[in-house]
């Protein structure tokens, strides 16, 4: 069910009968971000109409630059957007997307001052980005990397806690000296709330099973995903994280959007 975001086929999963069969591929945007993106317009409970089955795979962000940029680390882009506040631009695939929030938090985190170019896409984002129309961008890892392998994009940093195997010379963004920034894109199983709890473990086995499998690792590990693990009460509580982390950090957003504007 396609739409919004997703947030039409999340909203059919939160009403369809919980007997096993109608089933979500839920993920950050309408799980974590939309409800505190757009308040009072999400017709569903992330946390009530869903119950957590299984998370599938997380994949990390690489932060990009023009290699016109005079910085070939995260350290040196910091200090290069300290000394020129306002004057770079990120680019992202539009606004509320996983990697729109990854570069506010690492403007909140960094302290530093960025300004947001939001495109209909990742394609229309990455062509300015190497045009130089825009000088950063937190990219999803397989759309950059023939770029970065052309050497049209220089890499410094991916927004996961560990190195991706993807990118494995590349350092996390934490590593590099910005302490406690963390940001996956994560897409989980839900079944609607009030799912018998046998149905719950059964889908959980059969999912486990599955993911364990050389073909699901050889095409997780294709797209640049890592295979989901731990049990559905390690799930709950992952999901639960990602609620509290992207609501806190939108609605300082959005207050300091207010502010700038009542000036």
């Amino acid at each position: 069910r396609p739409g919004a975001g997703g947030i039409i086929g999340t909203d059919a999963v939160a009403k369809a009968a919980p007997d096993g069969y109608t089933l979500l591929a839920g993920n950050i945007g309408p799980l974590a971000i939309a409800p505190y993106l757009q308040q009072g317009k999400v017709p569903y409970d992330p946390e009530r109409d869903f119950m957590p089955v299984k998370l599938l795979a997380t994949f990390s962000n690489v932060l990009v630059v023009n290699p016109s940029v005079q910085a070939r680390n995260v350290d040196e882009l910091i200090r290069l957007a300290k000394a020129k506040p306002g004057t770079l631009h990120f680019a992202s695939p539009g606004i509320g997307q996983s990697q729109h929030l990854s570069g506010e938090l690492f403007k909140r985190l960094a302290g530093v001052d960025l300004v947001h170019v939001p495109y209909k896409g990742t394609g229309p984002a990455l062509t300015d980005l190497i045009g130089g129309q825009v000088q950063m961008m937190f990219s999803n890892i397989p759309p950059a990397l023939p770029h970065i392998a052309a050497g049209k994009l220089r890499p410094l940093g991916v927004t996961s806690l560990v190195r991706s195997a993807a990118l494995p010379e590349v350092p996390t963004v934490a590593e590099s000296g910005l302490a406690g920034y963390q940001v996956v894109s994560w897409i989980g199983l839900f079944a609607p709330a009030g799912t018998p709890p046998a149905i719950l473990a059964r889908l959980h086995a059969e999912v486990t099973r599955a993911l364990a499998s050389p073909a699901a690792k050889e095409r997780f590990a294709a797209a640049g995903a890592d295979v989901g693990t731990g049990s559905a009460p390690d799930f709950a509580a992952f999901a639960a994280a990602e609620r509290t982390k992207w609501s806190v950090l939108i609605r300082e957003a959005v207050d300091r959007l207010l502010h700038q504007s009542s000036r």
